[in-house]
C-alpha cells in the first residue's frame, strides 16, 4: 500500500500552515521567514531554491485541465518562485508553459529550463527553434541535452545559439544513476554551466562524484525526483505513520515534503530542487523548504540518520 502525497500533506505538522496560506503570503512567511536564494555560479544571478518540475503538464486545451496549472503558477511566482523545468518529450508541457505564462503575463518572472528530444526525431536547429515557438519566448534560461542523447551536435548548435543571446545556460540532465559516469565526464571535458541530476534524502549517490565536481567547475545544479521516483520508490512511502520529528522544526521543516526538500537544497553545491508540483497546495508546502534557513552540516547528518533508521 502507498501513502499519497495528499495523506502526507495532511498528516504533517504543517499542513494547516501550508494549506492555510494559499489565499497570500502572510501566514506561510510568517511562519519560516526570508526567502533563501541561491547563486548561479556562472553569473552571479540569484533564484529560489525551490522550483517546479512539469512531466506532468502535458494536457490537453480544455479549462478544466488547464484552471488548476495556471492557478499553480500563479501561486509559484507570488510566493517568489521563478525555475520551471520541461522538455520536449513532456508532450504539449511546453506549449501548456508558454501558453499560461503569457495569459498570466509572468514569462519576465520565470526561469524556462527545457531539454532537447531524447528520441532524436527533432535535433538541432530544428529541436531548438521548436522549444521557442511553444514556450512563446525569444529567450530560453538554460537547455540540456537530455539523458546525453546526441550531446557533442547538441551542444554545438546550443553554443550558437548563446553566442546570439537567445539561450543563457546550457548543459545536460538525467535523472538516472547510471549516467553519473557520462555527467562527470560531461564536466570535465564540456564548458556546461547548468546541469540536473537526481539527488533525494533515499538516493545520495550523486553526492559522492557529481555534486562536488560541479562546484569545483562552478555549474549550477538542478535537482530532479527529490521525493525519490514514482510510486514504489516515495520518501512519502518509508515515512508512513512516521510522525515528523520535532526537531525539524528547528530549521523550518513544518512537513514531510518540507523536510526532504530542505535535505536536498541545503546542499553546498545544489542550485535548485524541482519537484512536479500541479496544484496551490502543493506550492505552499514545497516552498515553505525555500523560507527560513537551511539545516546546517550537523543536521543533514542528523536528517540522514533518521531517515536511514526507518
Amino acid at each position: 500500500m502507498t501513502i499519497s502525497r495528499r495523506d502526507a500533506l495532511k498528516a504533517g505538522a504543517g499542513a494547516a500552515v501550508a494549506l492555510g496560506a494559499s489565499g497570500g503570503t502572510g501566514r506561510l512567511f510568517a511562519q519560516s521567514g526570508n526567502l533563501i536564494m541561491k547563486t548561479i555560479p556562472a553569473s552571479g544571478e540569484t533564484i529560489a531554491p525551490v522550483g517546479i518540475g512539469t512531466n506532468r503538464y502535458g494536457v490537453g486545451e480544455s479549462e478544466a485541465e488547464r484552471a488548476p496549472l495556471r492557478d499553480t503558477m500563479a501561486r509559484f511566482v507570488e510566493l517568489g518562485g521563478s525555475v520551471m523545468d520541461t522538455a520536449q518529450v513532456y508532450g504539449t508541457s511546453e506549449q501548456v508553459i508558454g501558453d499560461l505564462s503569457n495569459e498570466l503575463s509572468i514569462r519576465d518572472r520565470l526561469f524556462l529550463v527545457t531539454k532537447t528530444d531524447i528520441r532524436g526525431q527533432i535535433v538541432g536547429t530544428e529541436g531548438l527553434q521548436m522549444a521557442f515557438e511553444k514556450l512563446r519566448t525569444d529567450m530560453i534560461d538554460g537547455f540540456l541535452v537530455h539523458n546525453f542523447a546526441n550531446t557533442a551536435s547538441e551542444l554545438a548548435v546550443m553554443r550558437e545559439w548563446q553566442a546570439e543571446g537567445k539561450i543563457r545556460y546550457i548543459g545536460a540532465s538525467t535523472s538516472s544513476d547510471n549516467q553519473h559516469g557520462d555527467m562527470v565526464n560531461l564536466l570535465n571535458t564540456e564548458n556546461v554551466q547548468l546541469i540536473q541530476i537526481n539527488y533525494s534524502l533515499g538516493d545520495r549517490e550523486s553526492a559522492e562524484r557529481v555534486l562536488p565536481l560541479a562546484a569545483d567547475k562552478g555549474a549550477a545544479v538542478m535537482i530532479n525526483v527529490p521525493f525519490g521516483g514514482g510510486r514504489t520508490n516515495s520518501l512519502f512511502n518509508v515515512v508512513e505513520g512516521v510522525d515528523l520529528p520535532e526537531w525539524a522544526a528547528d530549521f523550518g521543516a513544518l512537513s514531510w515534503a518540507q523536510f526532504f526538500l530542505k535535505y536536498i537544497v541545503s546542499h553546498p553545491s545544489v542550485t535548485v530542487a524541482i519537484p512536479g508540483t500541479r496544484s496551490v497546495d502543493h506550492v505552499n508546502d514545497n516552498f515553505g523548504a525555500a523560507m527560513g534557513r537551511l539545516p546546517d552540516a550537523a543536521e543533514r547528518r542528523r536528517m540522514e540518520q533518521f531517515f536511514d533508521s526507518l
